[in-house]
């Protein structure tokens, strides 16, 4: 169950997301959206979001959608814990993005340049996390190295001043 906006019909999950979609529409210009909102509620624009989202059901249809909300595409279970504090890559793709679920989130199909244009961002991409990888390992490696390297400058200006 949803609400449909009942300016453009589309569908927000619960009258909060409601009351968002029309006040952000209505503050972007979008002057469809600010009219309905001045005739129908009055003093919307000094209605937080609970406020506004207690009187915007009284004007908009409650409906059953069958699509997927944006929000909800690309995963099968609850997972936001798991998604936070730690590193994600396991083997996977650059980012630590499962493919599966990447190809998940996309809405439609692709043209065979947007296909190219991926999968050279996905190369450009593994090829930075493998530059920073090695960049890593030379700093943490050759930080020794770094120093002798400054000695010999040391000793040259030594051998100048003589």
């Amino acid at each position: 169950m949803g609400y449909a906006c009942p300016v453009c019909d589309v569908p927000q999950r619960d009258a909060e997301h409601l009351a968002n979609h029309l006040a952000f529409t209505a503050m972007l210009r979008h002057e469809e959206h600010e009219a309905w909102l001045d005739e129908q509620i009055p003093n919307w624009s000094e209605c937080g979001p609970k406020e506004l989202a207690e009187v915007v059901p009284d004007h908009a249809e409650e409906t059953e959608y069958d699509e997927v909300f944006e929000d909800t595409v690309g995963s099968t279970h609850h997972d936001h814990d798991h998604q936070h504090g730690h590193d994600h890559a396991h083997g996977s793709t650059p980012g630590g993005m499962d493919p599966s679920s990447a190809a998940q989130r996309g809405s439609g199909s692709m043209s065979a340049e947007a296909q190219q244009v991926l999968q050279e961002a996905q190369e450009l991409t593994q090829q930075m996390l493998e530059t920073d990888e090695s960049e890593s390992a030379d700093d943490a490696g050759g930080a020794g190295d770094a120093d002798s390297a400054t000695e010999p400058e040391a000793d040259d200006s030594d051998s100048d001043e003589e």
